[in-house]
């Protein structure tokens, strides 16, 4: 499906070569699961601040995580957590250029709302909301909501399958219509207004046999952990020839955590500071425990690996250094195969401006990402 007439293209489809993000600002400590003070506060007030500057500085998205439950330790790491719908609404009505997703957990949130609330929020945004579709994992938030978390992966992206096939309907199509399936049955539904665009971006993060086979058959962004370089090669070539079987094409995402400092040094002892000597250990492995149950975000044969990147930045690719160092390790996961990567810090506002005036340059100079002009 093409863009709308107006030859509107979202920031996500831009012709950057390496696509940034910021993903879980909207979660108290953000991707840091750690104690130190200065972690991530996610007040509203912080959320604004960082999107304007993500706006400003041509940043193409900002992403959210959907959490119910905090993973407990000392901080209740995740445990106070703006909800994603309204969070991209708000964050949309206040920036211009940027891409702001709402993340949907299918099993709680019904197709026929969910589309209407991202056609109403694309309309606040002028053609820049996306959806992030998550099929659900995390048994404690199903726990909460008096669901039961099914065991297996089929029936979990089943169900997510008829949830996105109606939501498309809904966006893409006028008349009404009824639906006799496994888990909706509807009556007469339709939906108006459409999105702005032609088509919503789409992210989905898959792991698993069939959460890939979801992603390459529904999303245009999928997101696949950096633990191994040379891993992540042989995947996204996989991926990639995965969605061309089904006539499609897709990227492959990976999410980062930064720590960047003038010096090697500087950036190796703070990381060691707050991600080792201050780390929430008690919550990393709660949420190992939890995801190596019920999810495969993470390949287990590496789990010390995981372990330490867990109280850095949530298991995301560690890109810690001085400024040329941090591009370094910006190339070599465009190198691997990534369309792009999510950034975390440890707080998020103060952090990035250094690294928009060091690291962005560098990256422009070698012809990932093109420098960003706000139009008049």
């Amino acid at each position: 499906m093409s863009e709308r007439s107006s030859g509107f293209v979202p920031p996500v489809r831009n012709d950057n070569k390496f696509k940034l993000g910021f993903f879980a600002a909207n979660c108290s400590g953000g991707m840091s699961v750690t104690q130190v003070p200065e972690r991530w506060q996610n007040t509203w007030d912080n959320n604004l601040r960082l999107a304007k500057l993500a706006d400003a500085a041509g940043i193409e998205f900002m992403l959210p995580i959907a959490r119910w439950i905090g993973y407990g330790g000392a901080t209740d790491f995740h445990g106070n957590v703006l909800e994603t719908m309204t969070w991209a609404a708000g964050l949309l009505a206040h920036t211009r250029h940027i891409n702001v997703f709402a993340t949907i957990h299918t099993a709680c949130n019904h197709p026929v709302v969910v589309a209407k609330q991202i056609a109403t929020i694309d309309q606040i945004g002028k053609g820049r909301a996306g959806l992030n579709i998550v099929c659900g994992w995390n048994k404690p938030e199903y726990d909460a909501m008096g669901q039961t978390l099914p065991d297996d992966h089929d029936t979990r992206y089943r169900m997510g399958q008829e949830w996105y096939d109606i939501i498309e309907k809904l966006w893409y199509e006028s008349a009404p219509f009824d639906w006799d399936g496994e888990y909706f049955k509807l009556k007469g539904a339709y939906g108006q207004p459409h999105p702005v665009v032609d088509r919503v971006p789409i992210f989905n993060a898959a792991g698993s046999a069939q959460g890939r086979d979801f992603a390459t058959r529904n999303a245009d962004f999928l997101f696949t952990s950096a633990i191994d370089l040379a891993r992540s090669r042989a995947e996204i070539a996989e991926i990639k020839a995965m969605a061309a079987a089904k006539g499609r094409d897709i990227d492959v995402l990976t999410f980062s955590y930064v720590v960047c400092r003038p010096t090697q040094k500087e950036a190796e002892d703070y990381h060691h500071h707050y991600s080792q000597q201050h780390a929430d250990w008690a919550a990393v492995d709660n949420i190992i425990r939890l995801m190596f149950a019920h999810a495969e975000s993470f390949p287990k044969d590496q789990l010390k690996l995981i372990r330490d990147r867990f109280s850095g930045g949530h298991g995301g690719y560690p890109l810690v250094g001085d400024p040329q160092q941090v591009a370094d390790g910006i190339c070599a996961l465009h190198e691997a195969g990534f369309a792009g990567s999510t950034l975390s810090f440890v707080d998020y506002a103060e952090e990035f401006p250094y690294f928009r005036d060091t690291v962005l340059p560098i990256l422009e100079a070698r012809g990932l990402r093109k420098a960003f002009k706000v139009a008049p």
